[in-house]
């Protein structure tokens, strides 16, 4: 009988690994061994070897990490990339004037020489993946305290980073996978000349903006463009007006004949960051403690920039990037709560580890080893409760106030001195001098104000006092707790506020801009604050999240060994992943059925003359009164966006989707609200990766932009046809 029921409750897991067929964010070097008959079994049409190779030319080098924190694809033999409008907005935004508002009205470069440069951007290529876990992992034992492990582990990391084979152009670095247990080398190759060639008007590239951010129906052509250039030996090279276009090993074909529900996609791009293995007390502590105080943090800050945007034009241009970036995760983390609610997810991690504990108490190897791991954890995130939620409170409320931003800066130029003496501070100079020159471009002093009076009236009412500068505390009594009066006497006395005054001040001898640190009320306040939070939340926070590391690396191994059955696959880390599953609708709740395309009919219907969201270009309305569709429309109608079942988070803005031939069909670009727990708990009935149709893509820039010339660079195919 007993066993029986470890036999069925066997046969019930690999059921539910079977439903979650969609999830999983897959290394490609392993698609062979752990994926591919099963992707094959969904309609994949190519071999594990045409996504990922090292000997010959495949998917992964048409794909990017985009500037850090995107993903791209390469679109043409002439290194032409795609990503997002939204991870090109800080590029378009910087060119951008009141005269030349490409935010506004969208740019398209004619020919090379009117293609922009865009310092500091850069887009990095995989050229192969290594696990080296045996030699990261080199000496380490179990009974080693954390900051010696991780010391161990960094130092054989970098020899092995140094001894690597690559080239003189090449990089590489390594990452930890499954909370530490394996580990895996990443070679590289980074272009640090990338130029801004088009980008359609918000209107199209950001259409719905709020309100739509993180919805479906969606109906936003999200997607910008720009070029890669290289040396005369197609080799990485700074900006040089000598540099040529980069010419790729492989460039992605395009299919004009879209998806089609059922279809086979998959999504390859560089993931941000996922917690899918968190114990229960975890999960539960975001959802009640963490989501909810920065979602209400982000509310407070939205309102006010909100306000001032839409008074102010010049505001409107300066906030427009730090606007959508607080507000993309205020939405996501509304739509992460409710997910984990409405799916029951603390519930379904709790029976996941009542089965976990019986397995283990079953064997007295495991019981030895991992029985008392669950509670352990149990404990250790009750004790980091507290500290979590004041860690949240600072970081959301002073990351917010861009005063402190600058004082932190000028801050930063007195601890390189203390450190370093001259040289460290003249060292120091030029990166301060950089950051805040491009901090006041988009800075403004009244609104900064107000958002300091608002936060910091949340940093002082709702969290317990012994996490609180004392400093900041005593001002606000010196000022009869009247905090809007403190405010504008500290605007008032500061020159940090001003970008003329602030620049001169670094251009003067050190001596004075030192003494200056040292009297400003602003600096000082500042350094309070961080010194508060350092002692009083971040020292004790470190000492519990250490133990806590520790218990989620043996809990992770303790899974790996107690569910054979199961198949895993690492969270997220920025590294470059597959994700694949099927083109489907879905039921977000009662008598609500979703359908897996929109068309631009939709675009009309939520047109609103002149509105900051909804407005609709004239060319685009002219377009589809006469149904003037090119080759991209599909019965009658353009195709815009549609959703899968593809498992996605932050990082695969931009990344391509693929169909079962491994052409491009969509560009990922967010998920439906409902699923963007899915970074925590992935659910496949609500899980949905929303993607525009690569139709719309090219129906944009050829017949509203008249940018036919980067149209032809492009290989178009029709893969339904064969």
């Amino acid at each position: 009988m007993r066993y029986l029921k470890h036999l069925l409750v066997a046969f019930c897991l690999s059921i539910v690994s079977l439903v979650k067929a969609d999830e999983g964010m897959w290394l490609p070097l392993l698609l062979g061994k752990l994926n591919e008959k099963q992707m094959k079994s969904l309609g994949m049409k190519m071999s594990a070897n045409d996504i990922y190779s090292i000997n010959s030319g495949s998917l992964k080098d048409a794909i990017v990490s985009f500037n850090g924190g995107c993903t791209g694809e390469v679109i043409s033999s002439k290194g032409l990339i795609l990503t997002n409008h939204h991870c090109g907005f800080d590029a378009i935004q910087n060119h951008s004037t009141l005269d030349h508002n490409y935010i506004r009205d969208g740019f398209w470069a004619g020919n090379y020489s009117e293609e922009i440069p865009n310092p500091g951007m850069f887009v990095t290529f995989i050229i192969r993946i290594e696990d080296i876990s045996k030699q990261v992992l080199n000496g380490v034992t179990s009974e080693m305290p954390e900051n010696e492990r991780q010391s161990l582990v960094d130092k054989n990391s970098a020899e092995i980073k140094r001894n690597s084979k690559k080239e003189s152009y090449q990089d590489g670095f390594v990452r930890g996978f499954f909370e530490g247990n394996q580990y895996y080398l990443f070679i590289t190759e980074t272009y640090r000349d990338i130029r801004l060639v088009g980008a359609p008007p918000s209107s199209i590239g950001n259409f719905g903006k709020d309100t739509d951010n993180w919805m479906w129906p969606r109906h936003t052509g999200d997607f910008s463009m720009f070029r890669i250039y290289a040396n005369k030996n197609n080799k990485p090279a700074e900006y040089s007006t000598d540099n040529i276009p980069y010419t790729p090993k492989k460039s992605l074909s395009i299919s004009l004949d879209g998806v089609a529900e059922g279809d086979f996609t998959m999504v390859f791009g560089f993931p941000g960051r996922t917690t899918q293995y968190l114990q229960s007390a975890a999960v539960e502590q975001i959802m009640k403690i963490n989501d909810p105080a920065k979602i209400g943090i982000r509310e407070k800050a939205l309102a006010v920039i909100d306000g001032y945007m839409r008074k102010d034009e010049q505001i409107k241009i300066q906030y427009a990037a730090k606007y959508a970036g607080i507000q993309n995760a205020y939405k996501k983390w509304q739509g992460e709560v409710l997910g984990l609610t409405s799916t029951n997810a603390v519930e379904k991690k709790k029976s996941y580890e009542n089965e976990f504990q019986k397995r283990v108490n079953n064997n007295t190897q495991w019981k030895a080893t991992y029985g008392s791991l669950l509670s352990d954890l149990e404990k250790a995130y009750a004790e980091i409760q507290p500290y979590g939620f004041a860690r949240d409170y600072y970081l959301e409320i002073v990351s917010k106030i861009e005063l402190f931003s600058i004082a932190n800066a000028i801050n930063s130029l007195k601890a390189a001195y203390e450190k370093d003496g001259e040289n460290g501070y003249k060292q120091r100079l030029k990166e301060v001098k950089n950051r805040l020159a491009g901090l006041f471009d988009e800075y403004n002093a009244e609104v900064d104000q107000r958002l300091f009076v608002v936060l910091m009236e949340m940093y002082m009412n709702d969290q317990e006092s012994k996490y609180q500068s004392p400093e900041f505390r005593n001002w606000v009594k010196e000022n009869g707790n009247n905090l809007e009066k403190a405010a504008v006497d500290l605007y008032k006395e500061t020159i940090l506020k001003d970008a003329r005054k602030t620049l001169v001040l670094l251009d003067q001898p050190m001596g004075d801009v030192l003494e200056f640190a040292k009297k400003d009320p602003v600096v000082l306040l500042y350094a309070d604050l961080i010194n508060t939070y350092s002692e009083q939340v971040s020292k004790k926070l470190n000492e519990i999240q250490g133990r806590i590391n520790k218990l989620n690396r043996s809990y992770m191994q303790a899974q790996m060994d107690v569910f054979k059955e199961k198949t895993f696959y690492p969270d997220a880390n920025s590294t470059l992943r597959v994700t694949y599953g099927k083109v489907k609708g879905y039921n977000p709740r009662d008598a609500v059925k979703y359908d897996h395309y929109t068309y631009l009919d939709g675009v009309l219907d939520k047109y609103k003359p002149g509105d900051y969201e909804f407005d609709v270009p004239e060319k685009i309305r002219t377009l589809y009164k006469s149904k003037d569709y090119g080759p991209y429309g599909s019965g009658g109608k353009m195709p815009v966006c549609f959703i899968a079942m593809n498992h996605t988070t932050g990082g695969n803005s931009g990344s391509p989707a693929l169909d079962a031939y491994g052409n491009l069909v969509g560009l990922n670009f967010d998920r439906v609200w409902e699923g963007t727990m899915s970074d925590i708990n992935y659910d496949p009935s609500i899980c949905r990766n929303i993607m525009v149709d690569i139709r719309y893509v090219l129906f944009v820039v050829d017949k509203f932009a008249g940018a036919s010339h980067l149209v032809k660079e492009m290989k178009l195919v029709h893969p339904k046809k064969k």
